[in-house]
């Protein structure tokens, strides 16, 4: 079994993730913890131009200078991404010694977790993952998946959220095999062809409510 055999999704709403490094790998890490809601911590010398308008605008902190010791205190996670492969292990194991989870780019050996290849359908998340043996295989199954979920899961996603929070309101909870029985082609083509209230009374019907 890999070692990365755990799947989760986390909750970083507003909890301090850092990022060390400033480059394109960098970048991809901090707008994914920035896309989650976490509030994000940028350590480089320097900024790709993305990540510079990202700290002009206020939406990410910057530390203008390499790392020093006790840089990783207070954050939950920490992203490790620069060329250096001595400096990303010293971050790792001081990060490590903190009680945050480290990533450490290209360095499975140094990853409390990995990244999986993402692939999202409004609040849809699809991840597939390889343990870390084939980051390009996890991606290319990825993009095969695309084929399956079209766009339109979006807004079915976004229908069924509502449908959701009104059946709770109303103090009713239905079970699993329902709304998957309800969720049926004909509602997907409904919603792929914008007829969203006929949609809703379709699914409506379809859970008996």
């Amino acid at each position: 079994m890999s070692r990365f055999g755990y799947p989760v999704t986390l909750d970083l709403e507003g909890r301090p993730c850092f990022v060390v490094g400033g480059g394109m790998i960098a970048e991809r890490k901090a707008t994914g913890l920035l896309a989650a809601g976490a509030r994000v911590t940028v350590l480089s010398p320097s900024l790709s131009p993305a990540l510079m308008r990202l700290a002009t605008d206020g939406r990410l902190a910057w530390r203008p200078r390499s790392f020093s010791a006790g840089d990783t205190a207070g954050f939950v996670l920490v992203m490790v991404a620069t060329d250096d492969g001595m400096a990303n292990a010293a971050v790792a194991a001081e990060a490590r010694e903190h009680r945050a989870l480290v990533n450490c780019a290209d360095d499975p050996d140094r990853c409390d977790f990995i990244l999986p290849a993402l692939l999202h359908r409004g609040p849809v998340t699809v991840a597939v993952s390889t343990g870390g043996v084939s980051p390009a295989m996890a991606r290319l199954v990825r993009d095969e998946l695309a084929a399956l979920l079209p766009a339109e899961w979006s807004a079915l996603a976004g229908l069924v959220a509502d449908v959701r929070q009104g059946l709770r309101q109303r103090g009713l909870s239905l079970d699993g095999e329902r709304w998957r029985r309800a969720l049926d082609g004909e509602l997907r083509r409904l919603v792929a062809s914008g007829r969203s209230t006929e949609a809703r009374r379709r699914l409506l019907e379809g859970l008996g409510v």
